[in-house]
């Protein structure tokens, strides 16, 4: 049973990859059909961005209500219905409408599933569960290619993924029982209940804190390399945008592939080293996107950068429970992907503000910055974690 729910939960990250790429894909045709200025992208991942961070906040209760089950097949349907109703706008008004749900679902499975598997799940599990998000991300975009050519329409490429999201959330329905027998692999099963605490709880635990700004530092880093880094390598080392955009790309790649090799290498090394790892790779990697000698080496410092960013985000979020207390993990989980979204939707934004105003070759220390911050607050919570 363990290994079949094992199965279902990848294929639920999946899901959770796949809707990320559509916007992007369809919005140059879909900006111009609607007739809106390209800016007004950012109106409907703000929104989503926003109902994200507002589920991951009330999962805690929800969990402690309903089980992680019954959550994750209620969210994996609210993705789905926004989906839907993407795929059958008309008006620029019905896609930020639509946008609500699907924010809403989106972070009740980040967080719900991230947790389930912390605590059920052995620590290579969650790499390969966050490998699995990457592949729903890079193949959303081919969908959309394939229904804007063949089709002639961005709606069939929503409607799609919102075909899968629906049949994802109809067999975790049925799979509700099997959900309650979980264990990581050794027959473990929960030995306290998960408390419903409130704000203020949560952030008088010892660590919590710098956990959180550990969080939102990652994510911030994460999302403002991916954003920027090609026209930093345009506008700084004159580079064509053709192969910026490739030598970006790499960028995800390096965070898919690294995770899949950091779930084995979590087999052997702990959490908080594979942690310290990623920090100086990533801080190896900018260094070379300082000084690209030539287009090898800006390749390079894209795969560096992220496979240097593979195993932060899994293994922050599989230390929780043994640092925390089971019983507060999924507490501390939703708290930290409120953290992640409110750094993915401020701190990209910020840094296009401070390069308006001085230059884009301010793009290295800034990211430095926030990896050096980082590591700062995530040996706060090593410290802390010694004295529990």
């Amino acid at each position: 049973m363990g290994s079949l729910l094992l199965v279902l939960i990848y294929l639920c990250f999946i899901s959770l990859g796949l809707p990320d790429s559509l916007l992007g894909s369809a919005w140059p045709v879909l900006h111009a059909e609607m007739e809106v200025p390209v800016s007004f992208a950012g109106i409907i991942s703000t929104t989503i961005f926003v109902g994200t961070i507002l589920s991951t906040l009330s999962c805690n209760k929800l969990l402690h209500k309903f089980g992680a089950g019954k959550v994750t097949a209620v969210s994996i349907t609210l993705t789905a219905l926004g989906l839907f109703g993407f795929s059958v706008s008309g008006q620029f008004w019905m896609l930020v409408l639509w946008a609500i749900p699907y924010g809403l679902g989106a972070g009740g499975v980040d967080a719900i599933l991230n947790n389930y598997v912390a605590l059920h799940y052995k620590a290579q599990h969650m790499s390969w569960l966050h490998c699995m998000w990457g592949v729903g991300a890079s193949i959303s975009p081919y969908i959309m290619s394939f229904s804007l050519a063949q089709l002639k329409s961005w709606n069939y490429g929503y409607l799609f993924v919102a075909v899968i999201q629906a049949v994802l959330s109809a067999v975790i329905f049925i799979s509700l029982p099997i959900w309650k027998k979980g264990t990581d692999g050794e027959g473990e099963q929960d030995d306290k209940p998960a408390k419903v605490l409130s704000m203020k709880e949560i952030f008088a635990i010892p660590g919590a804190l710098p956990c959180f700004i550990t969080f939102f530092c990652y994510c911030s880093m994460e999302l403002t390399t991916s954003l920027w880094a090609s026209s930093y390598l345009v506008q700084i080392w004159s580079f064509s945008p053709e192969v910026a955009a490739g030598f970006a790309s790499m960028f995800y790649i390096g965070i898919t592939l690294g995770r899949l090799g950091n779930g084995f290498l979590a087999m052997r090394l702990s959490d908080h080293f594979l942690i310290r790892m990623g920090v100086v790779l990533i801080s190896c990697g900018v260094v070379l996107l300082c000084v690209p000698l030539n287009e090898f080496f800006a390749w390079l410092a894209f795969v560096v950068i992220g496979v240097g960013c593979a195993p932060i985000y899994p293994c922050i979020i599989h230390m929780t429970p043994s640092v925390f207390g089971k019983d507060k993990s999924q507490a501390m989980i939703g708290m930290q992907m409120s953290f992640a979204y409110t750094g993915y939707l401020i701190m990209p934004t910020v840094f296009g503000v401070i390069a308006d105003y001085t230059s884009i070759a301010l793009l290295p220390v800034y990211v430095l910055v926030l990896v050096a911050l980082m590591f700062i607050m995530h040996e706060l919570v090593v410290r802390k974690s010694k004295h529990r």
